[in-house]
């Protein structure tokens, strides 16, 4: 059954042979809508092509539109890309919250958080945010991306600060590691849900053995 939302979508108008018309209730709609289809061509350029290709004349043309129009939502190339890293990191964050909501203590979190992230990894979910690595970005957006990097690591401080470590800095570096490293043996092809546990009991048994 498909249920009723308060999602606002836009409508097609086709007159005789014209091109079609987009329609939508307001301006800031419109502007909504076509940031999100210059931020999906730039998407399908960077997974088709790697981050490097994305530019603003390739969007534009891969979206049907002037460069001029564009222009008139990102400043440049970098910027969108910017935009685009910004959006990934924040999806990404919000299934690590997701897969933690439901745990009442320190290990669940861990446990949890770790599942989430190479589940991520493991359905591919990740592949646009790393073909992004090799795109140029504004040093003036660094901030924003840094923030968006570190939210990725938020629900693991208050556990493992519950777990008593007494360097917490140095576990939240030692549970990344221990990631990066599952994430690369899974892109080679060994079995997500043995590096899962693997890295989960790694994790657990090094945080509670301090």
């Amino acid at each position: 059954m498909i249920q009723a939302t308060n999602a606002v979508f836009p409508v097609i108008v086709q007159r005789g042979g014209e091109m079609p018309r987009i329609q939508t209730p307001d301006l800031a709609s419109h502007r909504d809508w076509r940031r999100n289809q210059l931020i999906e061509a730039a998407a399908s350029i960077a997974l088709e092509s790697g981050g490097a290709a994305i530019s603003v004349a390739a969007v534009a043309q891969r979206a049907g539109l002037s460069r001029t129009s564009v222009y008139e939502y990102f400043g440049s190339g970098s910027e969108l890309v910017a935009d685009l890293v910004i959006d990934e990191l924040n999806s990404f964050a919000t299934t690590l919250n997701t897969a933690v909501s439901g745990c009442a203590d320190a290990q669940c979190i861990v446990s949890c958080w770790i599942r989430g992230a190479l589940t991520y990894i493991a359905d591919g979910r990740h592949l646009l945010a790393k073909a992004l690595n090799s795109a140029a970005k504004p040093q003036s957006r660094s901030h924003q991306i840094g923030m968006a990097h570190r939210a990725l690591m938020a629900p693991l401080i208050k556990a493992v600060e519950e777990l008593g470590v007494k360097d917490s800095q140095r576990a939240l570096i030692f549970i990344q590691a221990i990631t990066d490293a599952s994430t690369k043996r899974i892109e080679s092809g060994h079995d997500a849900e043995s590096e899962i546990a693997y890295a989960t009991a790694f994790c657990i048994n090094g945080l509670t053995a301090n």
